[in-house]
């Protein structure tokens, strides 16, 4: 059988390895430590954000900042409907209600209409919602002034999830930036990777510096071991942190190899009836996280997104479905929607590709034959 081709695999640049034998040197092994605080600075001298505090998952990082907005059982909190689950859980752990909105074409990201017209109906039903969490799928950026146009104007926070989003932009300004507050991932399969990690970024100071308390299970300042308040194990280890701070100096030319990819794919597939592609609006540029396309099998002569992914798979070569979107996810089954039908014609007809930094032309050559001779 020919070699695995993976969806998107961990690629290391080379001085990971300096940093984290580093970390074993100076026996700086625990949670904390110099690689932490470097790690952090890296992040905010590349995003541009002001603070940034170094978690143990993208996840931890949206349940901490649904916390710094007071987010309690109860409340409401509207989130995209088409993401992982990571991006809805977190309001779950604080028994709050997700409110799920539907997307719009030309992002595939949390539609601004529809997400007013949410808003207007919570309020109608007595609740103002407490925060609204747009994502950016696949790395492209979602419509983020039009979406904190609505935000502001019913004075409610923007969470921004750019877990998938780390090297994306819109109009020169760098995902995770918008919101009062963003999230990163550093997931194994992420444009970069700690292994497992994710980071919560803002200008505002107290947010972080109370994350960063909180994430450290909120001891209090006292010779003995004192809490006043509930804490969590959040934090980034120094080790991981290393391997970010080696990641990080490859991070332009992981965004540029995936934006390659992506281009390839486009190039040699775009040409069959019944095969597209996400393109960028004006201003917007994707990191390109995952390569995607739509099958339409009313234009192909038949052959299905399945189709598609059983060949592959044939090969041993990975793809897989886009994200389900979250309001017909069984544990979210009883939550609110408000949406027109189309991420759920995303979902059936969308295919991610393999798009690792570390395909090689081989890979992509396989994987782009495999695909036409199904096509053909």
């Amino acid at each position: 059988m020919n070699e695995k081709i993976w969806l998107s695999s961990p690629h290391m640049g080379g001085t990971e390895q300096k940093y984290v034998n580093e970390a074993f040197a100076t026996n700086w092994i625990a949670p904390l430590g110099p690689h932490v605080n470097g790690f952090e600075q890296d992040l905010a001298n590349y995003t541009g954000a002001k603070h940034v505090a170094a978690l143990s998952a993208g996840t931890a990082a949206l349940h901490l900042a649904l916390i710094m907005l007071d987010v309690q059982a109860g409340d409401e909190v509207i989130c995209q409907s088409m993401t992982f689950s990571a991006s809805a859980n977190p309001i779950a752990y604080l028994g709050a209600t997700p409110v799920f909105v539907d997307s719009e074409k030309e992002t595939w990201n949390m539609c601004p209409v529809l997400l007013e017209e949410a808003i207007v109906d919570r309020i109608k039903n007595g609740k103002t919602p407490k925060a609204i969490i747009p994502v950016h799928l696949y790395g492209m950026p979602a419509k983020m002034e039009e979406i904190n146009a609505v935000a502001k104007k019913y004075e409610i926070p923007v969470i921004e999830d750019a877990a998938e989003a780390l090297g994306s932009t819109l109009n020169g300004k760098p995902m995770g930036t918008f919101g009062l507050m963003g999230i990163l991932s550093f997931n194994g399969n992420k444009i970069i990777t700690t292994s497992g990690g994710g980071a919560l970024v803002s200008d505002v100071e107290t947010y972080i510096t109370k994350s960063r308390f909180l994430a450290t299970q909120a001891r209090d300042e006292a010779p003995h071991y004192q809490h006043s308040e509930i804490g969590y194990n959040y934090r980034m280890s120094n080790v991981c942190a290393a391997i970010g701070r080696g990641q990080m100096e490859v991070l332009d030319e992981r965004v540029a190899k995936r934006r390659a990819n992506f281009e390839r794919y486009k190039q040699e597939l775009a040409k069959f009836d019944g095969i597209s592609f996400l393109e960028e609006p004006a201003g917007y540029s994707s990191n390109r996280w995952l390569s995607t396309i739509l099958v339409d099998s009313n234009l192909t002569g038949g052959i299905t997104r399945e189709k598609i992914a059983e060949n592959l798979a044939v090969d041993n070569i990975e793809s897989r479905p886009l994200w389900k979107p979250m309001h017909l996810q069984p544990v979210f089954a009883d939550s609110p929607f408000y949406g027109d039908g189309t991420s759920e014609k995303l979902f059936e007809i969308g295919l991610c590709l393999p798009s690792g930094s570390n395909l090689t032309e081989e890979d992509l050559a396989r994987v782009i034959t495999n695909i036409k001779d199904t096509l053909k």
